[in-house]
């Protein structure tokens, strides 16, 4: 079932001669890259993704996990990489559709990661950001873990300090420890770290997460360690202090329902804002690439079923449900469908055959998603398995030719 193809191809938007009827969605670490460094059969997939006047055939949008760099650096970092001119407005991090959830803008929000998170945060439009490397300078006294970093002498927190009304966890951060022991400060005094823990307060303030990848694929010949690990983590952190799970007001990056709705928003603008009838979604991990675009295949079908005409969008995945007032033509989800691509040079080993109990059920036991996934067989079944991004080129064209 798992060995069949497709794909599709894109171009960017400022480039666009017409309007087609299939769009693509490329992973890229583990897909493009790993690490620094160019998968060989990358450079020749988007040589083949170009007419004669370098212009893209098919809309194409590049949505990543990766959030600790700007939009237009990571074009600029692909241009290189594959030899292409890519465009920002083609680049899709794991934080975009923070951009849509307008009610968290005017709030005093602490962000967690790593980059330039201060000026991502104002580009997609929040006012009030607080880092945790402000918040420690504050509060010298939160963090105590690592005795070269200790203060010398008692200090007092400055009343100034603002009280936090929301978190925003960007990616892993570097210091994991600074960070879980300052969110728990955070989270456990309701915004206001000066206090002491109230395990018992009735509301939690709200957290959005970006960026659920347990692991990602990068030179070492083995996964590294990712932002759903470092969740896991404050999962764990604050269930054993509070006997309560940690709830999120929104989830966002792969496998979110969300991003693959705003990812179709931007294949539509490159594509003459005309709806498009196929997406294909390219990629090498089965939790994240694989589980997003087939449940997001489910909701175009579930939608075409029951149209809802609503001037709201409620975006349920990943156990975490968003209502936003977002124009309804703004982000309308009007694909008949979306196909997902698994390749293997990335996470994805195809000697390493998914766990399975004896009936052969995918089973939880080792289960690579984030807690709020549901596992389901048929979500991490991919349409089509082919060896490379090449070769997932070559089925689109087959696919989409005339």
């Amino acid at each position: 079932m798992w060995c069949q193809r497709f794909l599709q191809q894109v171009r960017p938007l400022s480039r666009c001669a017409a309007s087609r009827q299939a769009g693509v969605l490329f992973d890229v670490d583990g897909v493009l890259v790993r690490g620094g460094s160019v998968i060989p059969a990358a450079r020749r997939a988007f040589r083949k993704l170009l007419d004669r006047n370098n212009n893209f055939l098919f809309p194409v949008v590049f949505v990543t996990n990766a959030g600790s760099c700007q939009r237009h650096d990571k074009a600029r970092q692909l241009s290189h990489l594959l030899d292409v001119q890519i465009d920002p407005e083609q680049v899709m991090l794991s934080y975009s559709p923070l951009q849509m959830l307008k009610s968290f803008h005017q709030k005093c929000v602490l962000v967690s990661g790593q980059g330039p998170l201060a000026d991502i945060s104002t580009t997609l439009g929040f006012q009030n950001v607080l880092s945790i490397e402000q918040l420690r300078e504050h509060h010298p006294l939160l963090d105590m873990v690592d005795h070269h970093r200790r203060p010398t002498l008692p200090a007092s927190p400055l009343k100034s300090f603002p009280e936090i009304e929301a978190i925003v966890l960007f990616g892993e951060p570097i210091r994991w420890e600074t960070n879980l022991q300052l969110l728990m400060d955070v989270l456990l005094t309701n915004g206001r770290p000066a206090s002491p823990y109230d395990p018992q307060l009735p509301d939690q303030l709200p957290v959005l997460a970006c960026n659920m990848d347990l692991m990602w694929m990068a030179e070492a010949p083995s996964p590294r360690l990712g932002h759903g690990m470092f969740l896991l983590c404050l999962e764990s952190v604050f269930r054993k202090l509070t006997g309560r799970d940690l709830q999120y007001q929104a989830l966002l990056g792969k496998p979110s329902l969300l991003t693959y709705q705003y990812a179709e928003h931007l294949l539509r603008l490159q594509n003459h804002n005309q709806n498009l009838t196929t997406i294909y979604a390219v990629g090498d991990n089965l939790m994240t690439d694989v589980y997003g675009a087939n449940m997001y295949n489910r909701y175009l079908t579930q939608q075409h079923v029951a149209m809802a005409t609503s001037t709201k969008l409620v975006a349920q995945g990943t156990g975490s449900q968003v209502t936003m007032a977002v124009p309804e033509a703004e982000m309308v989800s009007a694909a008949a469908e979306c196909r997902s691509i698994l390749v293997c040079t990335g996470i994805y080993n195809p000697r390493s055959p998914l766990p399975s109990n004896q009936s052969g059920d995918v089973t939880e036991t080792v289960f690579h998603g984030h807690r709020d996934l549901v596992l389901e067989p048929d979500l991490v079944e991919p349409s089509h398995v082919v060896e490379d991004v090449e070769a997932a080129v070559d089925l689109l064209l087959q696919q989409e030719s005339p």
